[in-house]
């Protein structure tokens, strides 16, 4: 069973008038796949709090801006912080610079777009990819 990576913030953190928060949606689709899930971030200590992502479900990851994950080098530094090899995971990110990074080292992605919120090709993705 793979591992999800879950983009953090513009897919499962979302901003609303009352500030950031989790996309329950999104949520409520992740929560039927069993798959072990880890959000991906670029956050640093102050907008790890400002995005609330020390209040998330599921682990999450960051490196705090050194790399961005437009750079593959984030990628295999969270593979081998979790053990992880790249047919252990799936991916799914709203920043497609960040898409092509993690696919150049071979880790099937989705590009999820922030302002559709497809979460019908979401589930057919994560269905597609078990």
């Amino acid at each position: 069973m793979k591992t999800i990576l879950v983009d953090a913030v513009d897919s499962f953190v979302i901003e609303s008038e009352a500030g950031f928060q989790i996309f329950k949606e999104m949520h409520n689709l992740l929560e039927t796949f069993p798959n072990p899930k880890i959000i991906l971030t670029g956050a640093d200590d102050e907008q790890f709090k400002e995005f609330g992502l020390d209040k998330m479900p599921y682990e999450v990851f960051t490196l705090k801006h050194n790399p961005e994950k437009t750079d593959p080098r984030y990628f295999e530094i969270m593979l081998r912080k979790f053990g992880l090899s790249k047919e252990d995971i799936i991916y799914f990110e709203h920043n497609p610079m960040a898409v092509k990074s993690a696919e150049s080292i071979g880790i099937k992605s989705h590009y999820y777009d922030p302002e559709k919120k497809d979460l019908v090709a979401l589930k057919k993705f994560l269905t597609l990819n078990p």
